[in-house]
């Protein structure tokens, strides 16, 4: 079998490099058009705004090859991306013509009921009846999405039904999950970061014979509504903060609202001196230890400060990738994700920078500080809806552009500010009053949330919600929202930011900051809605199980996965 995968440029495909190592299976890359000639199986993965991907095929004297490839009726699997550019246009960029195998256009999911983009595993249901026609899909299982822009199931239309093989359906929309036809297999969700259920659709269509794989037979056309639910599942997240300790080595450290050095005690009265960095284990370790747990997601946070720049951050960069060949789950990276200059004065953009995280395994990077200026400087530019203008320079835009907004997330880290009752400043309209049953400390007083920046040392003027409404706006795709106040507590999420911000956007959130226990994930889901709650502390000091936390959510009538 002469396996090639294809790279427009864009995304995150290593991933899928290491899981056909993973299988067993040698490939690669298609290098110039000729190339082409030489496949006689053809994998396009990776995520990506549309526009991107179109271009980068165009650029590279790719776009004619691949479709001279599609029509010979040689075995290809596309993968996000490299399914929808097979249809005619993407409502992501109207005006860039797709390969138009499939006559039918992507379309954006609606925000009226849900979180967009679609982030997290869901259900994909085949359409045939027959096991034998579901490429390795299992309808009891759950796989992996990111996207704002999905297919229409049209079973109405013979031209465009004959092409659908399964279908998802996220609220109350249903879409295409895959699509097969003759020589085509392609699926919207990500079987490389799926686990053990991904791996197993890749697996069955390697396993196939290539004649088999040329010949596929449509699926019979079925009259298919949405449900009053769909089967979204909740995430549980686990995160490990890296930095060099005092020896040089990264490590995975915790901290107690974000001082992550040991403190001793001596006759009972704490220590003013910090001690040693507190070492909770090696990153790659740990993170293979989660997957295997069940952790639908990881992050990766580096929070040591860069003597050079990310990326001259070698160590960091060798922990993606050994992380990133032993864990089939989405993982983020966080830290340095901004525009740097070398100490010899090489410049670097965000681009750059996330660009080398995506090529050594991340699927997504997270920017804090630089999220928080470029929202300062575009509340400066005035707009009708108060929110300011972007100038598309920002690291939030330009990934987004490169990538698609499902690829940057924000990682905000608010502080409660108490003021009087009767405040009547610029924050009124988010002030949080504390409950008559609520904590003792919180009774009759009221506060906002005011965000920070370097790690939780400097406060800025913008609030919480100014934040992330900014963000949204620039182009984030996720918001992953921490609690000053509540870190190392155990004391729960705090509830009322989490509420605050989950009303504030439209895009998914994590929870994050305060847990101790199982209830406080069933709590944070229960009470605010988010898509995804995190935790690190207790994970790694094993306080509380992954399968603990899922447990008692299953209990509580939540979605969640099973590995």
């Amino acid at each position: 079998m002469g396996l090639y995968l294809l790279d427009y440029g864009a995304g995150n495909v290593q991933s899928l490099a290491n899981t056909l190592t993973k299988l067993g299976y040698t490939f690669q890359w298609i290098s110039s058009p000729a190339d082409f000639h030489k496949a006689t199986s053809l994998i396009f993965p990776g995520v990506g705004a549309f526009e991107s991907a179109i271009n980068g095929l165009i650029s590279r004297g790719l776009y004619e090859p691949l479709r001279e490839y599609l029509a010979s009726g040689k075995p290809y699997l596309g993968i996000c991306i490299g399914m929808q550019v097979l249809f005619r246009s993407s409502l992501e960029s109207p005006a860039t013509r797709g390969l138009g195998i499939i006559p039918s256009d992507i379309g954006r999911f609606s925000n009226a009921d849900k979180s967009v983009p679609h982030m997290g595993w869901n259900a994909v249901e085949p359409l045939d009846a027959d096991e034998s026609a579901h490429e390795g899909v299992d309808p009891a299982q759950r796989y992996y999405f990111v996207h704002s822009f999905r297919a229409p199931y049209e079973w109405a239309r013979a031209d465009a039904a004959q092409w659908a093989h399964s279908t998802t359906q996220y609220g109350q929309e249903l879409f295409l999950a895959s699509v097969r036809r003759g020589n085509v297999f392609a699926c919207q969700f990500h079987p490389e970061k799926s686990g053990q259920a991904g791996l197993r659709v890749l697996d069955a269509w390697l396993k196939a014979s290539e004649a088999g794989r040329a010949t596929s037979p449509p699926a019979p056309r079925v009259a298919r509504t949405p449900k009053p639910t769909d089967g979204f599942t909740k995430r549980i997240i686990a995160c490990m903060d890296v930095r060099s300790n005092d020896d040089g080595d990264l490590v995975v450290t915790k901290g107690d609202q974000y001082d992550v050095r040991e403190r001793t005690a001596a006759d009972g009265v704490q220590a003013q001196a910090a001690g040693a960095v507190r070492n909770l284990g090696k990153p790659v370790a740990l993170a293979a230890r989660y997957y295997e747990e069940g952790a639908d997601e990881l992050c990766l946070m580096n929070i040591t400060s860069f003597r050079h720049s990310p990326l001259r951050d070698q160590p960091m960069l060798a922990v993606v990738r050994s992380a990133a060949e032993t864990v089939y789950v989405p993982l983020t990276i966080g830290g340095g994700i901004k525009d740097t200059v070398d100490p010899d004065g090489t410049p670097h953009t965000a681009l750059e920078v996330a660009g080398a995280y995506f090529r050594a395994g991340a699927d997504k990077v997270s920017i804090a500080t630089e999220a928080v200026f470029a929202v300062e400087a575009m509340r400066a530019r005035p707009s009708a809806d108060g929110l300011g203008e972007g100038d598309g320079t920002s690291g939030i835009e330009c990934i987004a552009h490169a990538y698609g907004r499902q690829a940057v997330v924000v990682s905000v880290d608010p502080r409660r500010v108490y003021v009087d009752a009767d405040y009547d400043g610029p924050y009124r309209d988010e002030l949080v009053f504390g409950a008559p049953d609520g904590a003792e400390q919180e009774r009759g007083r009221a506060w906002w949330y005011q965000c920070t920046v370097r790690g939780g040392r400097e406060p800025r003027p913008l609030s919480v919600v100014q934040l992330v409404r900014g963000v949204e706006k620039l182009g984030a795709g996720e918001i992953l929202l921490n609690s000053i106040d509540r870190d190392g507590t155990g004391l729960g999420f705090d509830l009322d930011l989490v509420a605050l911000v989950r009303r504030s956007v439209r895009i998914p959130v994590v929870a994050s900051s305060g847990a101790g226990r199982p209830e406080h994930f069933v709590k944070v889901f229960e009470a605010t809605g988010v898509e995804a709650a995190l935790a690190a502390g207790i994970f790694h000091r094993r306080e509380v199980g992954i399968d603990e936390v899922k447990a008692a959510l299953r209990e509580a009538n939540i979605n969640v996965r099973t590995a």
